[in-house]
C-alpha cells in the first residue's frame, strides 16, 4: 500500500474531456493568468448577482400593488443615484487593472529563442524550423495532418492526433510566427494559453513559454471550410537534450 501511494502520477488534462466545464490544466504562465483572472472576476459576479437578486426579489416583495395600494410620488433620489453610479465604476476599475496587466504580458515577445512559422492551409497545419539548416540549407519543414479514426491505436484521441505534432522544448521562450495559406483560420492550444487567428498576406506574431513536459492539443478556431473540424492541432513539449535529438533527426532526413 505504501508503495502505491509513492508512485501515484500527477495527470494533467491538457486535451478536451466529456461534459468538461472547466479549464484545461495550464502549462504556460499566461493561461495561469488566464484562469487566476477568471476566478477573481467569478468572484466579483456571483457577489454582484447575488446582491441584485436580492435588491430584485426585496422590491417585488415590498412594492407588490397588494401591499402598496397608494404609489409612492417619489421620482428622484441623488444619493442613490450616486451610490449605484460611483461603486459600479470602482467595480470596473479594479477589474481593469489586473485584465489590462494581463493582455500587455500576452504580447510582450521576450528575446525568443527559437522562431516557428506556422501556416494554415485546407485543412491541415504546416510548420517550419527556419533557425535550423543542414548543409544543404534545407530547413526543417513538415505539415501536420489529422489521424483518420480508423488509423488510431488505443489510447489516442479521436479528432485530436496528427501525424507529426510540433516539438518544442521546455522552459524555453518560442516565438510563433501565423499566417495562413488560403482562407482564414486560428491557431489555438487552450493549454498553453493561446489563441492567434492566421490570415493570409499577414504574419501575426505570438509567443510561448512551456513550464513542463507533455503533449497539448488544440483545434482550428475559425471556420475555414467543410473540413474545419479535422485540423487538429498537438504541440508535444519535450526536454531540451530530447529537443536537440529531434532537432538533429528531421535535418538528417
Amino acid at each position: 500500500m505504501l508503495t502505491q501511494l509513492f508512485s501515484i502520477k500527477i495527470s494533467f488534462g491538457d486535451s478536451a474531456e466529456d461534459w468538461q466545464l472547466g479549464f484545461q490544466d495550464p502549462a504556460t504562465p499566461i493561461m495561469e493568468g488566464i484562469i487566476n483572472l477568471h476566478h477573481d472576476f467569478m468572484f466579483f459576479l456571483c457577489a454582484i448577482s447575488v446582491f441584485v437578486s436580492w435588491i430584485l426579489g426585496r422590491t417585488l416583495w415590498h412594492y407588490h400593488w397588494s401591499k402598496n395600494k397608494y404609489p409612492s410620488s417619489m421620482v428622484h433620489g441623488t444619493t442613490i443615484e450616486m451610490i449605484w453610479t460611483i461603486t459600479p465604476s470602482i467595480t470596473l476599475l479594479a477589474i481593469a487593472v489586473p485584465s489590462f496587466a494581463l493582455l500587455y504580458s500576452m504580447d510582450e515577445i521576450i528575446a525568443p529563442a527559437i522562431t516557428i512559422k506556422t501556416v494554415g492551409h485546407q485543412w491541415y497545419w504546416s510548420y517550419e524550423y527556419s533557425d535550423y539548416t543542414n548543409d544543404e540549407d534545407d530547413t526543417i519543414m513538415f505539415e501536420s495532418y489529422m489521424i483518420p479514426e480508423e488509423d488510431l491505436t488505443l489510447g489516442q484521441l479521436r479528432l485530436l492526433e496528427v501525424d507529426n505534432p510540433m516539438v518544442i522544448p521546455v522552459n524555453t521562450h518560442v516565438r510563433l510566427i501565423i499566417t495562413a495559406a488560403d482562407v482564414l483560420h486560428s491557431w489555438a492550444v487552450p493549454s498553453l494559453g493561446i489563441k492567434c487567428d492566421a490570415v493570409p498576406g499577414r504574419l501575426n506574431q505570438s509567443s510561448i513559454f512551456v513550464k513542463r513536459e507533455g503533449i497539448f492539443y488544440g483545434q482550428c478556431s475559425e471556420i475555414c471550410g467543410v473540413n474545419h473540424g479535422f485540423m487538429p492541432i498537438v504541440v508535444e513539449a519535450v526536454s531540451l537534450p530530447n529537443y536537440i535529438s529531434w532537432v538533429a533527426n528531421k535535418l538528417s532526413e
